[in-house]
């Protein structure tokens, strides 16, 4: 039986579970096009029994019911679909140990860095500083996983 890069593997289930909330989050904001986005969130929230007053919540539906021009649900929905299907790409090809999967995903997470780091300059929290690392730590691994192929080996 063949040894699994648990490295990988582990990326593969976090860029995994990413593209399935994005996937979620972009079909949701598609489906509240031309609806009252915070009135149909409290609505949701209520149907599954969470006190849509409490105060992290009560922020959520605040910020929600600034997004009410259908033009920018449409461009995050759209946004949220094709990110997430970039990390199902990404999640399966590092799940089958495809070198290309480990070039996109550097290239891609790479890509994000810089705005991550204006969110962590914009505003300092665990969040933004766990994605930060998380993700310089990704790059990290998959740079030394090529670095440290067969296949890269060969060719020094």
């Amino acid at each position: 039986m063949r040894h699994r890069n648990r490295g990988l593997l582990t990326i593969s289930i976090f860029k995994g579970l990413n593209a399935v909330v994005l996937l979620v989050v972009g079909f949701g904001l598609l489906k509240l096009l031309h609806q009252d986005v915070g009135e149909a969130t409290e609505t949701f929230l209520r149907s599954l029994r969470i006190d849509p007053d409490n105060e992290f919540l009560g922020w959520i539906l605040a910020k929600l019911s600034l997004i009410s021009d259908p033009k920018k649900i449409a461009t995050l929905g759209s946004a949220s679909l094709g990110y997430g299907a970039v990390l199902s790409v990404e999640g399966v090809g590092l799940y089958f140990e495809k070198r290309w999967a480990e070039y996109l995903t550097i290239i891609v997470t790479a890509s994000f860095l810089p705005l991550e780091v204006y969110e962590l300059v914009k505003k300092c929290d665990v969040v933004n500083i766990s994605m930060l690392i998380i993700n310089l730590a990704i790059v990290a691994y998959l740079l030394v996983t090529i670095r440290n192929s067969p296949t890269a080996k060969k060719s020094r």
